[in-house]
């Protein structure tokens, strides 16, 4: 059987897609560095080795450090990084494209430039989050009106389910404590799910500030798609979490969070949700952020885009073909 260790070096061929991978990795309170084309998380417990191409993100919370040598492998297979705080509540800093592909960053940028085709990507989501409705015509203020309808419905479904007492949403920034054990279910599975489409979104080269429905802030995108599965995964979860008991809230969400985006294979659908939302035609998804497509072309008139790396100045000579680099 072959090693991790003895595994020759990856090429982007080789490299797992972002639908196949981990959700996220999370890890603190260790000395993370590079065996191969592992990363290795040592602690006083020992030596763990990590196959870092199924990695989609490795989140580092406190008291990690890491190595050059490993920064460089996740970097080889298009891991994303997030420095984040105690048990992954504050996002910090973080990654890289898994994709060499513009595809998705520039349908995104057309479509938010644009208001009308703004906000039918907003009813879009709309549609993708409630199936039963049909979002066409409604304003942005409708649609806010009736997404905040539901998800009040939503919370006070599985309050009855539970048998979780309900009185409300309520979350201080900054103090994770103050709420209730089912807020604080709610608030450590919003996190997580922030996280994990934002490592999507960066993985597919989108842009996370142009946000359809947030805006303001840089990752107005991220929290649109991460808000795509709050009622279906995200508050479920949270009340079940909060049902069984009201200890160790936050790494209980984590893994009930983790073991149910494995089993509904999540950021496969993502990823897919995503280029829809951009791409409706199902052509252009296909080929759309494409982790094997390294193509650099230069704009030119009429829409039209020529070969980079030439000289196109203009020149008399017949075989001017000179190439830049």
């Amino acid at each position: 059987m072959t090693t991790v260790g003895r595994r020759s070096a990856l090429t982007p061929r080789h490299l797992t897609r972002t639908g196949e991978r981990l959700s996220f990795v999370y890890l603190e309170r260790c000395l993370v560095h590079r065996d191969a084309n592992a990363i290795t998380a040592e602690d006083a417990d020992g030596t763990t080795h990590i196959p870092s191409a199924t990695i989609g993100t490795l989140l580092l919370g406190p008291g990690t450090r890491i190595t050059h040598q490993a920064m460089s492998v996740l970097g080889e297979t298009g891991a994303a990084v997030a420095w984040v705080g105690e048990h992954g509540v504050r996002y910090y800093a973080g990654g890289r494209a898994l994709t060499r592909s513009a595809t998705l960053a520039e349908a995104q940028a057309a479509k938010w430039a644009n208001p009308r085709t703004r906000l039918a990507v907003a009813r879009a989501m709309y549609r993708l989050r409630f199936p039963d409705e049909d979002p066409a015509g409604l304003t942005r203020q409708e649609l806010l009106g009736r997404e905040g309808r539901r998800v009040k419905d939503c919370y006070r479904e599985h309050a009855a389910r539970t048998g979780v007492p309900w009185r409300g949403r309520r979350y201080t920034p900054g103090d994770f404590t103050s709420g209730d054990p089912v807020n604080q279910a709610i608030t450590a599975a919003a996190q997580c799910m922030y996280g994990i489409a934002h490592a999507v979104v960066a993985s597919l080269a989108c842009i996370p500030a142009l946000g359809f429905v947030h805006s303001g802030h840089e990752l107005s995108f991220v929290l649109d798609i991460a808000d795509l599965y709050k009622t279906e995964i995200g508050i479920p979860i949270a009340f079940d979490v909060a049902a069984e008991d009201d200890q160790d809230i936050s790494p209980r969400t984590r893994r009930a969070l983790r073991d149910r985006i494995n089993q509904t294979s999540l950021l496969d659908r993502c990823v897919d949700d995503i280029k829809a939302l951009l791409l409706p035609n199902a052509t252009e998804r296909s080929t759309a952020a494409d982790p094997d497509m390294d193509r650099v072309v230069l704009h030119s008139d009429g829409g039209r885009q020529v070969t980079a790396g030439r000289n196109y100045a203009e020149s008399d000579d017949p075989d001017n073909d000179e190439v830049f680099w």
